[in-house]
């Protein structure tokens, strides 16, 4: 180790010491402010004294000076304890964003990968980060945003502005006709809905997103379905009309959940059809509440979407859509 390398190893300890030393010149004083023996800060001087190979202070009278030494010194030291302390000050404000907890609403549909890719871009940047995720229909995600039980709810239909709360659009995707395979307009490249009238459907509770621009979609279709089958979420819905018991309005299943995969022994399988409907989608986007003091992690998963959710799940919106 070089000599220069191995003065500054034994300097650094007694730093404050010498800072405090400085702006007080006097050693009772100093002892007292840092909490430490007289004796103390005495060795403290005399040891730094021999490090840097001269006197520091010396006597006047019944007091202490600084020397000449100690004078060019003095900013220095006072310059390397701030910038510690400005890093010490920076690690702490990271500590505290860590240990803020961010509570999220959100439907069902979001757990599968869009609210873990918001996640896992922010415990990129702060790992430690506590979230409380809270799952269910889209009027409860947007009660308990109201009521201030949650910091966000990522919803679709976004959230309407107003009353204190704000949105921001995420993307849109479309919605499809989910049919069984064997179905007669399953081999269609697209269909209108006015061609399934009479057919048995299936559909999601009162409450939720998609049950509501499902029932759009029809009534623009000029009918009200006849509902065989009323379920609490998608997975459940596509398993039965895969059965053949029906048809339903879902968002694409995206890769790996199933759709053209079939079971023709088992009669199980089903696919997906582009609605002819300029209402066939969904906006999806987060919403908050406006309030005059926001927590700091919150601030910043805010940001994080806002400004950089877009690109994250531009994959994620490629592969539902089908889109190259």
């Amino acid at each position: 180790m070089e000599p220069d390398h191995q003065q500054l190893i034994q300097l650094l300890p007694l730093l404050p010491v010498l800072a405090e030393l400085g702006r007080t010149e006097h050693m009772t004083e100093t002892a007292e402010l840092l909490g430490v023996p007289q004796s103390t800060v005495s060795r403290a001087v005399a040891r730094a004294s021999a490090i840097v190979g001269m006197d520091l202070l010396v006597r006047d009278g019944r007091g202490i000076r600084l020397t000449p030494a100690a004078k060019t010194l003095l900013p220095y030291i006072e310059a390397a304890l701030e910038d510690f302390q400005a890093g010490l000050d920076r690690v702490r404000h990271e500590s505290d964003v860590v240990r803020g907890k961010i509570g999220v609403s959100f439907q069902h549909t979001f757990g599968e990968a869009t609210l873990p890719l918001l996640i896992s871009a922010f415990r990129a940047q702060h790992p430690n980060a506590v979230f409380e995720l809270r799952q269910g229909p889209r009027d409860d995600c947007l009660q308990e945003l109201a009521r201030g039980d949650a910091d966000f709810a990522l919803t679709a239909p976004i959230a309407p502005e107003g009353k204190g709360i704000r949105s921001f659009a995420l993307y849109r995707e479309p919605l499809r006709v989910v049919l069984h395979y064997r179905h007669p307009l399953a081999g269609r490249t697209s269909l209108h809905l006015s061609q399934l009238r009479h057919e048995p459907y299936v559909t999601l509770p009162e409450g939720v997103g998609l049950r509501a621009l499902g029932e759009a979609l029809l009534r623009e279709a000029g009918y009200r379905p006849r509902i065989a089958f009323e379920v609490q979420e998608s997975t459940t819905v596509r398993g039965l009309v895969s059965a053949g018991l029906g048809y339903s309005i879902l968002p694409p299943a995206g890769p790996g959940y199933g759709t053209g995969q079939f079971l023709p022994e088992a009669e199980l399988g089903l696919v997906e059809v582009p609605i002819e409907s300029d209402l066939a989608f969904r906006q999806i986007g987060l919403a908050w509440r406006e309030r005059s003091f926001e927590p700091e992690a919150v601030r910043r998963f805010r940001e994080l979407v806002v400004n950089r959710g877009g690109e994250l799940l531009a994959e994620l919106v490629r592969a539902r859509s089908g889109t190259p």
